[in-house]
């Protein structure tokens, strides 16, 4: 099947924890987060669920409290900026909603989302629950207990097509503050065309990808610089079709 045109007011960025650590959102490898607390099979597994959802459903309620209290930062808030003058499609491998809350509105969750909820029966019962906890006894409409709306380790990724399909077409792709060891989720990257403008942005570059230029610094205070040289170049662009 051929590729479409590539469409050089479209951007595709593709976001992980770094963008959000300067929002005060816990990573993985945080000296002192939440995930140092816990064993990753005994709060993030089926397993664990299965095992003892009590306390896998405290630690969601705990990472949900503290997505809830946190604040969109100017990395964010950049990413929005740039809807003034492209499509931005925003995939995330985040589970916290700062994208969405600093004005980005074409936002494609792949791991899931901590304000929502969702039957453990019928994974199509979702519901915004917001930054409120989920307790043991809460139930979906059919009367199965909820769990969180999340992607657990051994379960599949959600709307993978859905980000594949956009990054085709993309002119650009920005990569920021992610190790891109999580995959199928990084996987995604393999699609990107060769003719598009590709940067990373991370404090630590641990992966390089072939093709992408490389920013390196905190994600709040390398791309406000960076989009405003996008946005300042946007009339500049014309139609380009293909690779």
């Amino acid at each position: 099947m051929p590729k479409p045109p590539i469409n050089p007011r479209k951007i595709l960025v593709f976001t992980g924890a770094g963008i959000s650590a300067p929002s005060g959102i816990a990573t993985f490898r945080d000296s002192n987060g939440l995930w140092r607390q816990h064993r990753l099979e005994d709060v993030a597994t089926p397993e664990a669920w299965s095992k003892n959802p009590r306390v896998v459903l405290e630690f969601y309620n705990e990472r949900r409290a503290q997505a809830a209290n946190a604040q969109p930062n100017s990395a964010h808030k950049a990413l929005a900026e740039l809807e003034k003058r492209f499509e931005v499609i925003v995939v995330t491998q985040n589970v916290d909603d700062l994208h969405e809350r600093a004005g980005s509105t074409k936002v494609i969750h792949l791991h899931g989302e901590l304000r929502k909820a969702r039957s453990t029966a019928d994974a199509s019962l979702i519901y915004d629950i917001g930054g409120s906890p989920i307790q043991m006894g809460d139930a979906c409409a059919e009367g199965s207990q909820l769990r969180p709306h999340i992607v657990w380790f051994g379960e599949e990724i959600m709307n993978y097509d859905q980000a594949r399909t956009h990054i085709l077409d993309a002119g650009r792709v920005l990569v920021v503050g992610t190790s891109l060891a999580v995959y199928p989720a990084a996987g995604i990257l393999k699609h990107a065309r060769h003719a598009a403008e590709k940067v990373i942005v991370d404090l630590e570059i641990r992966k390089h990808l072939y093709g992408f230029k490389v920013l390196k610094g905190s994600a709040d205070t390398v791309l406000p610089a960076l989009t405003e040289a996008w946005l300042k170049d946007a009339d500049s662009l014309k139609n380009a079709d293909g690779d």
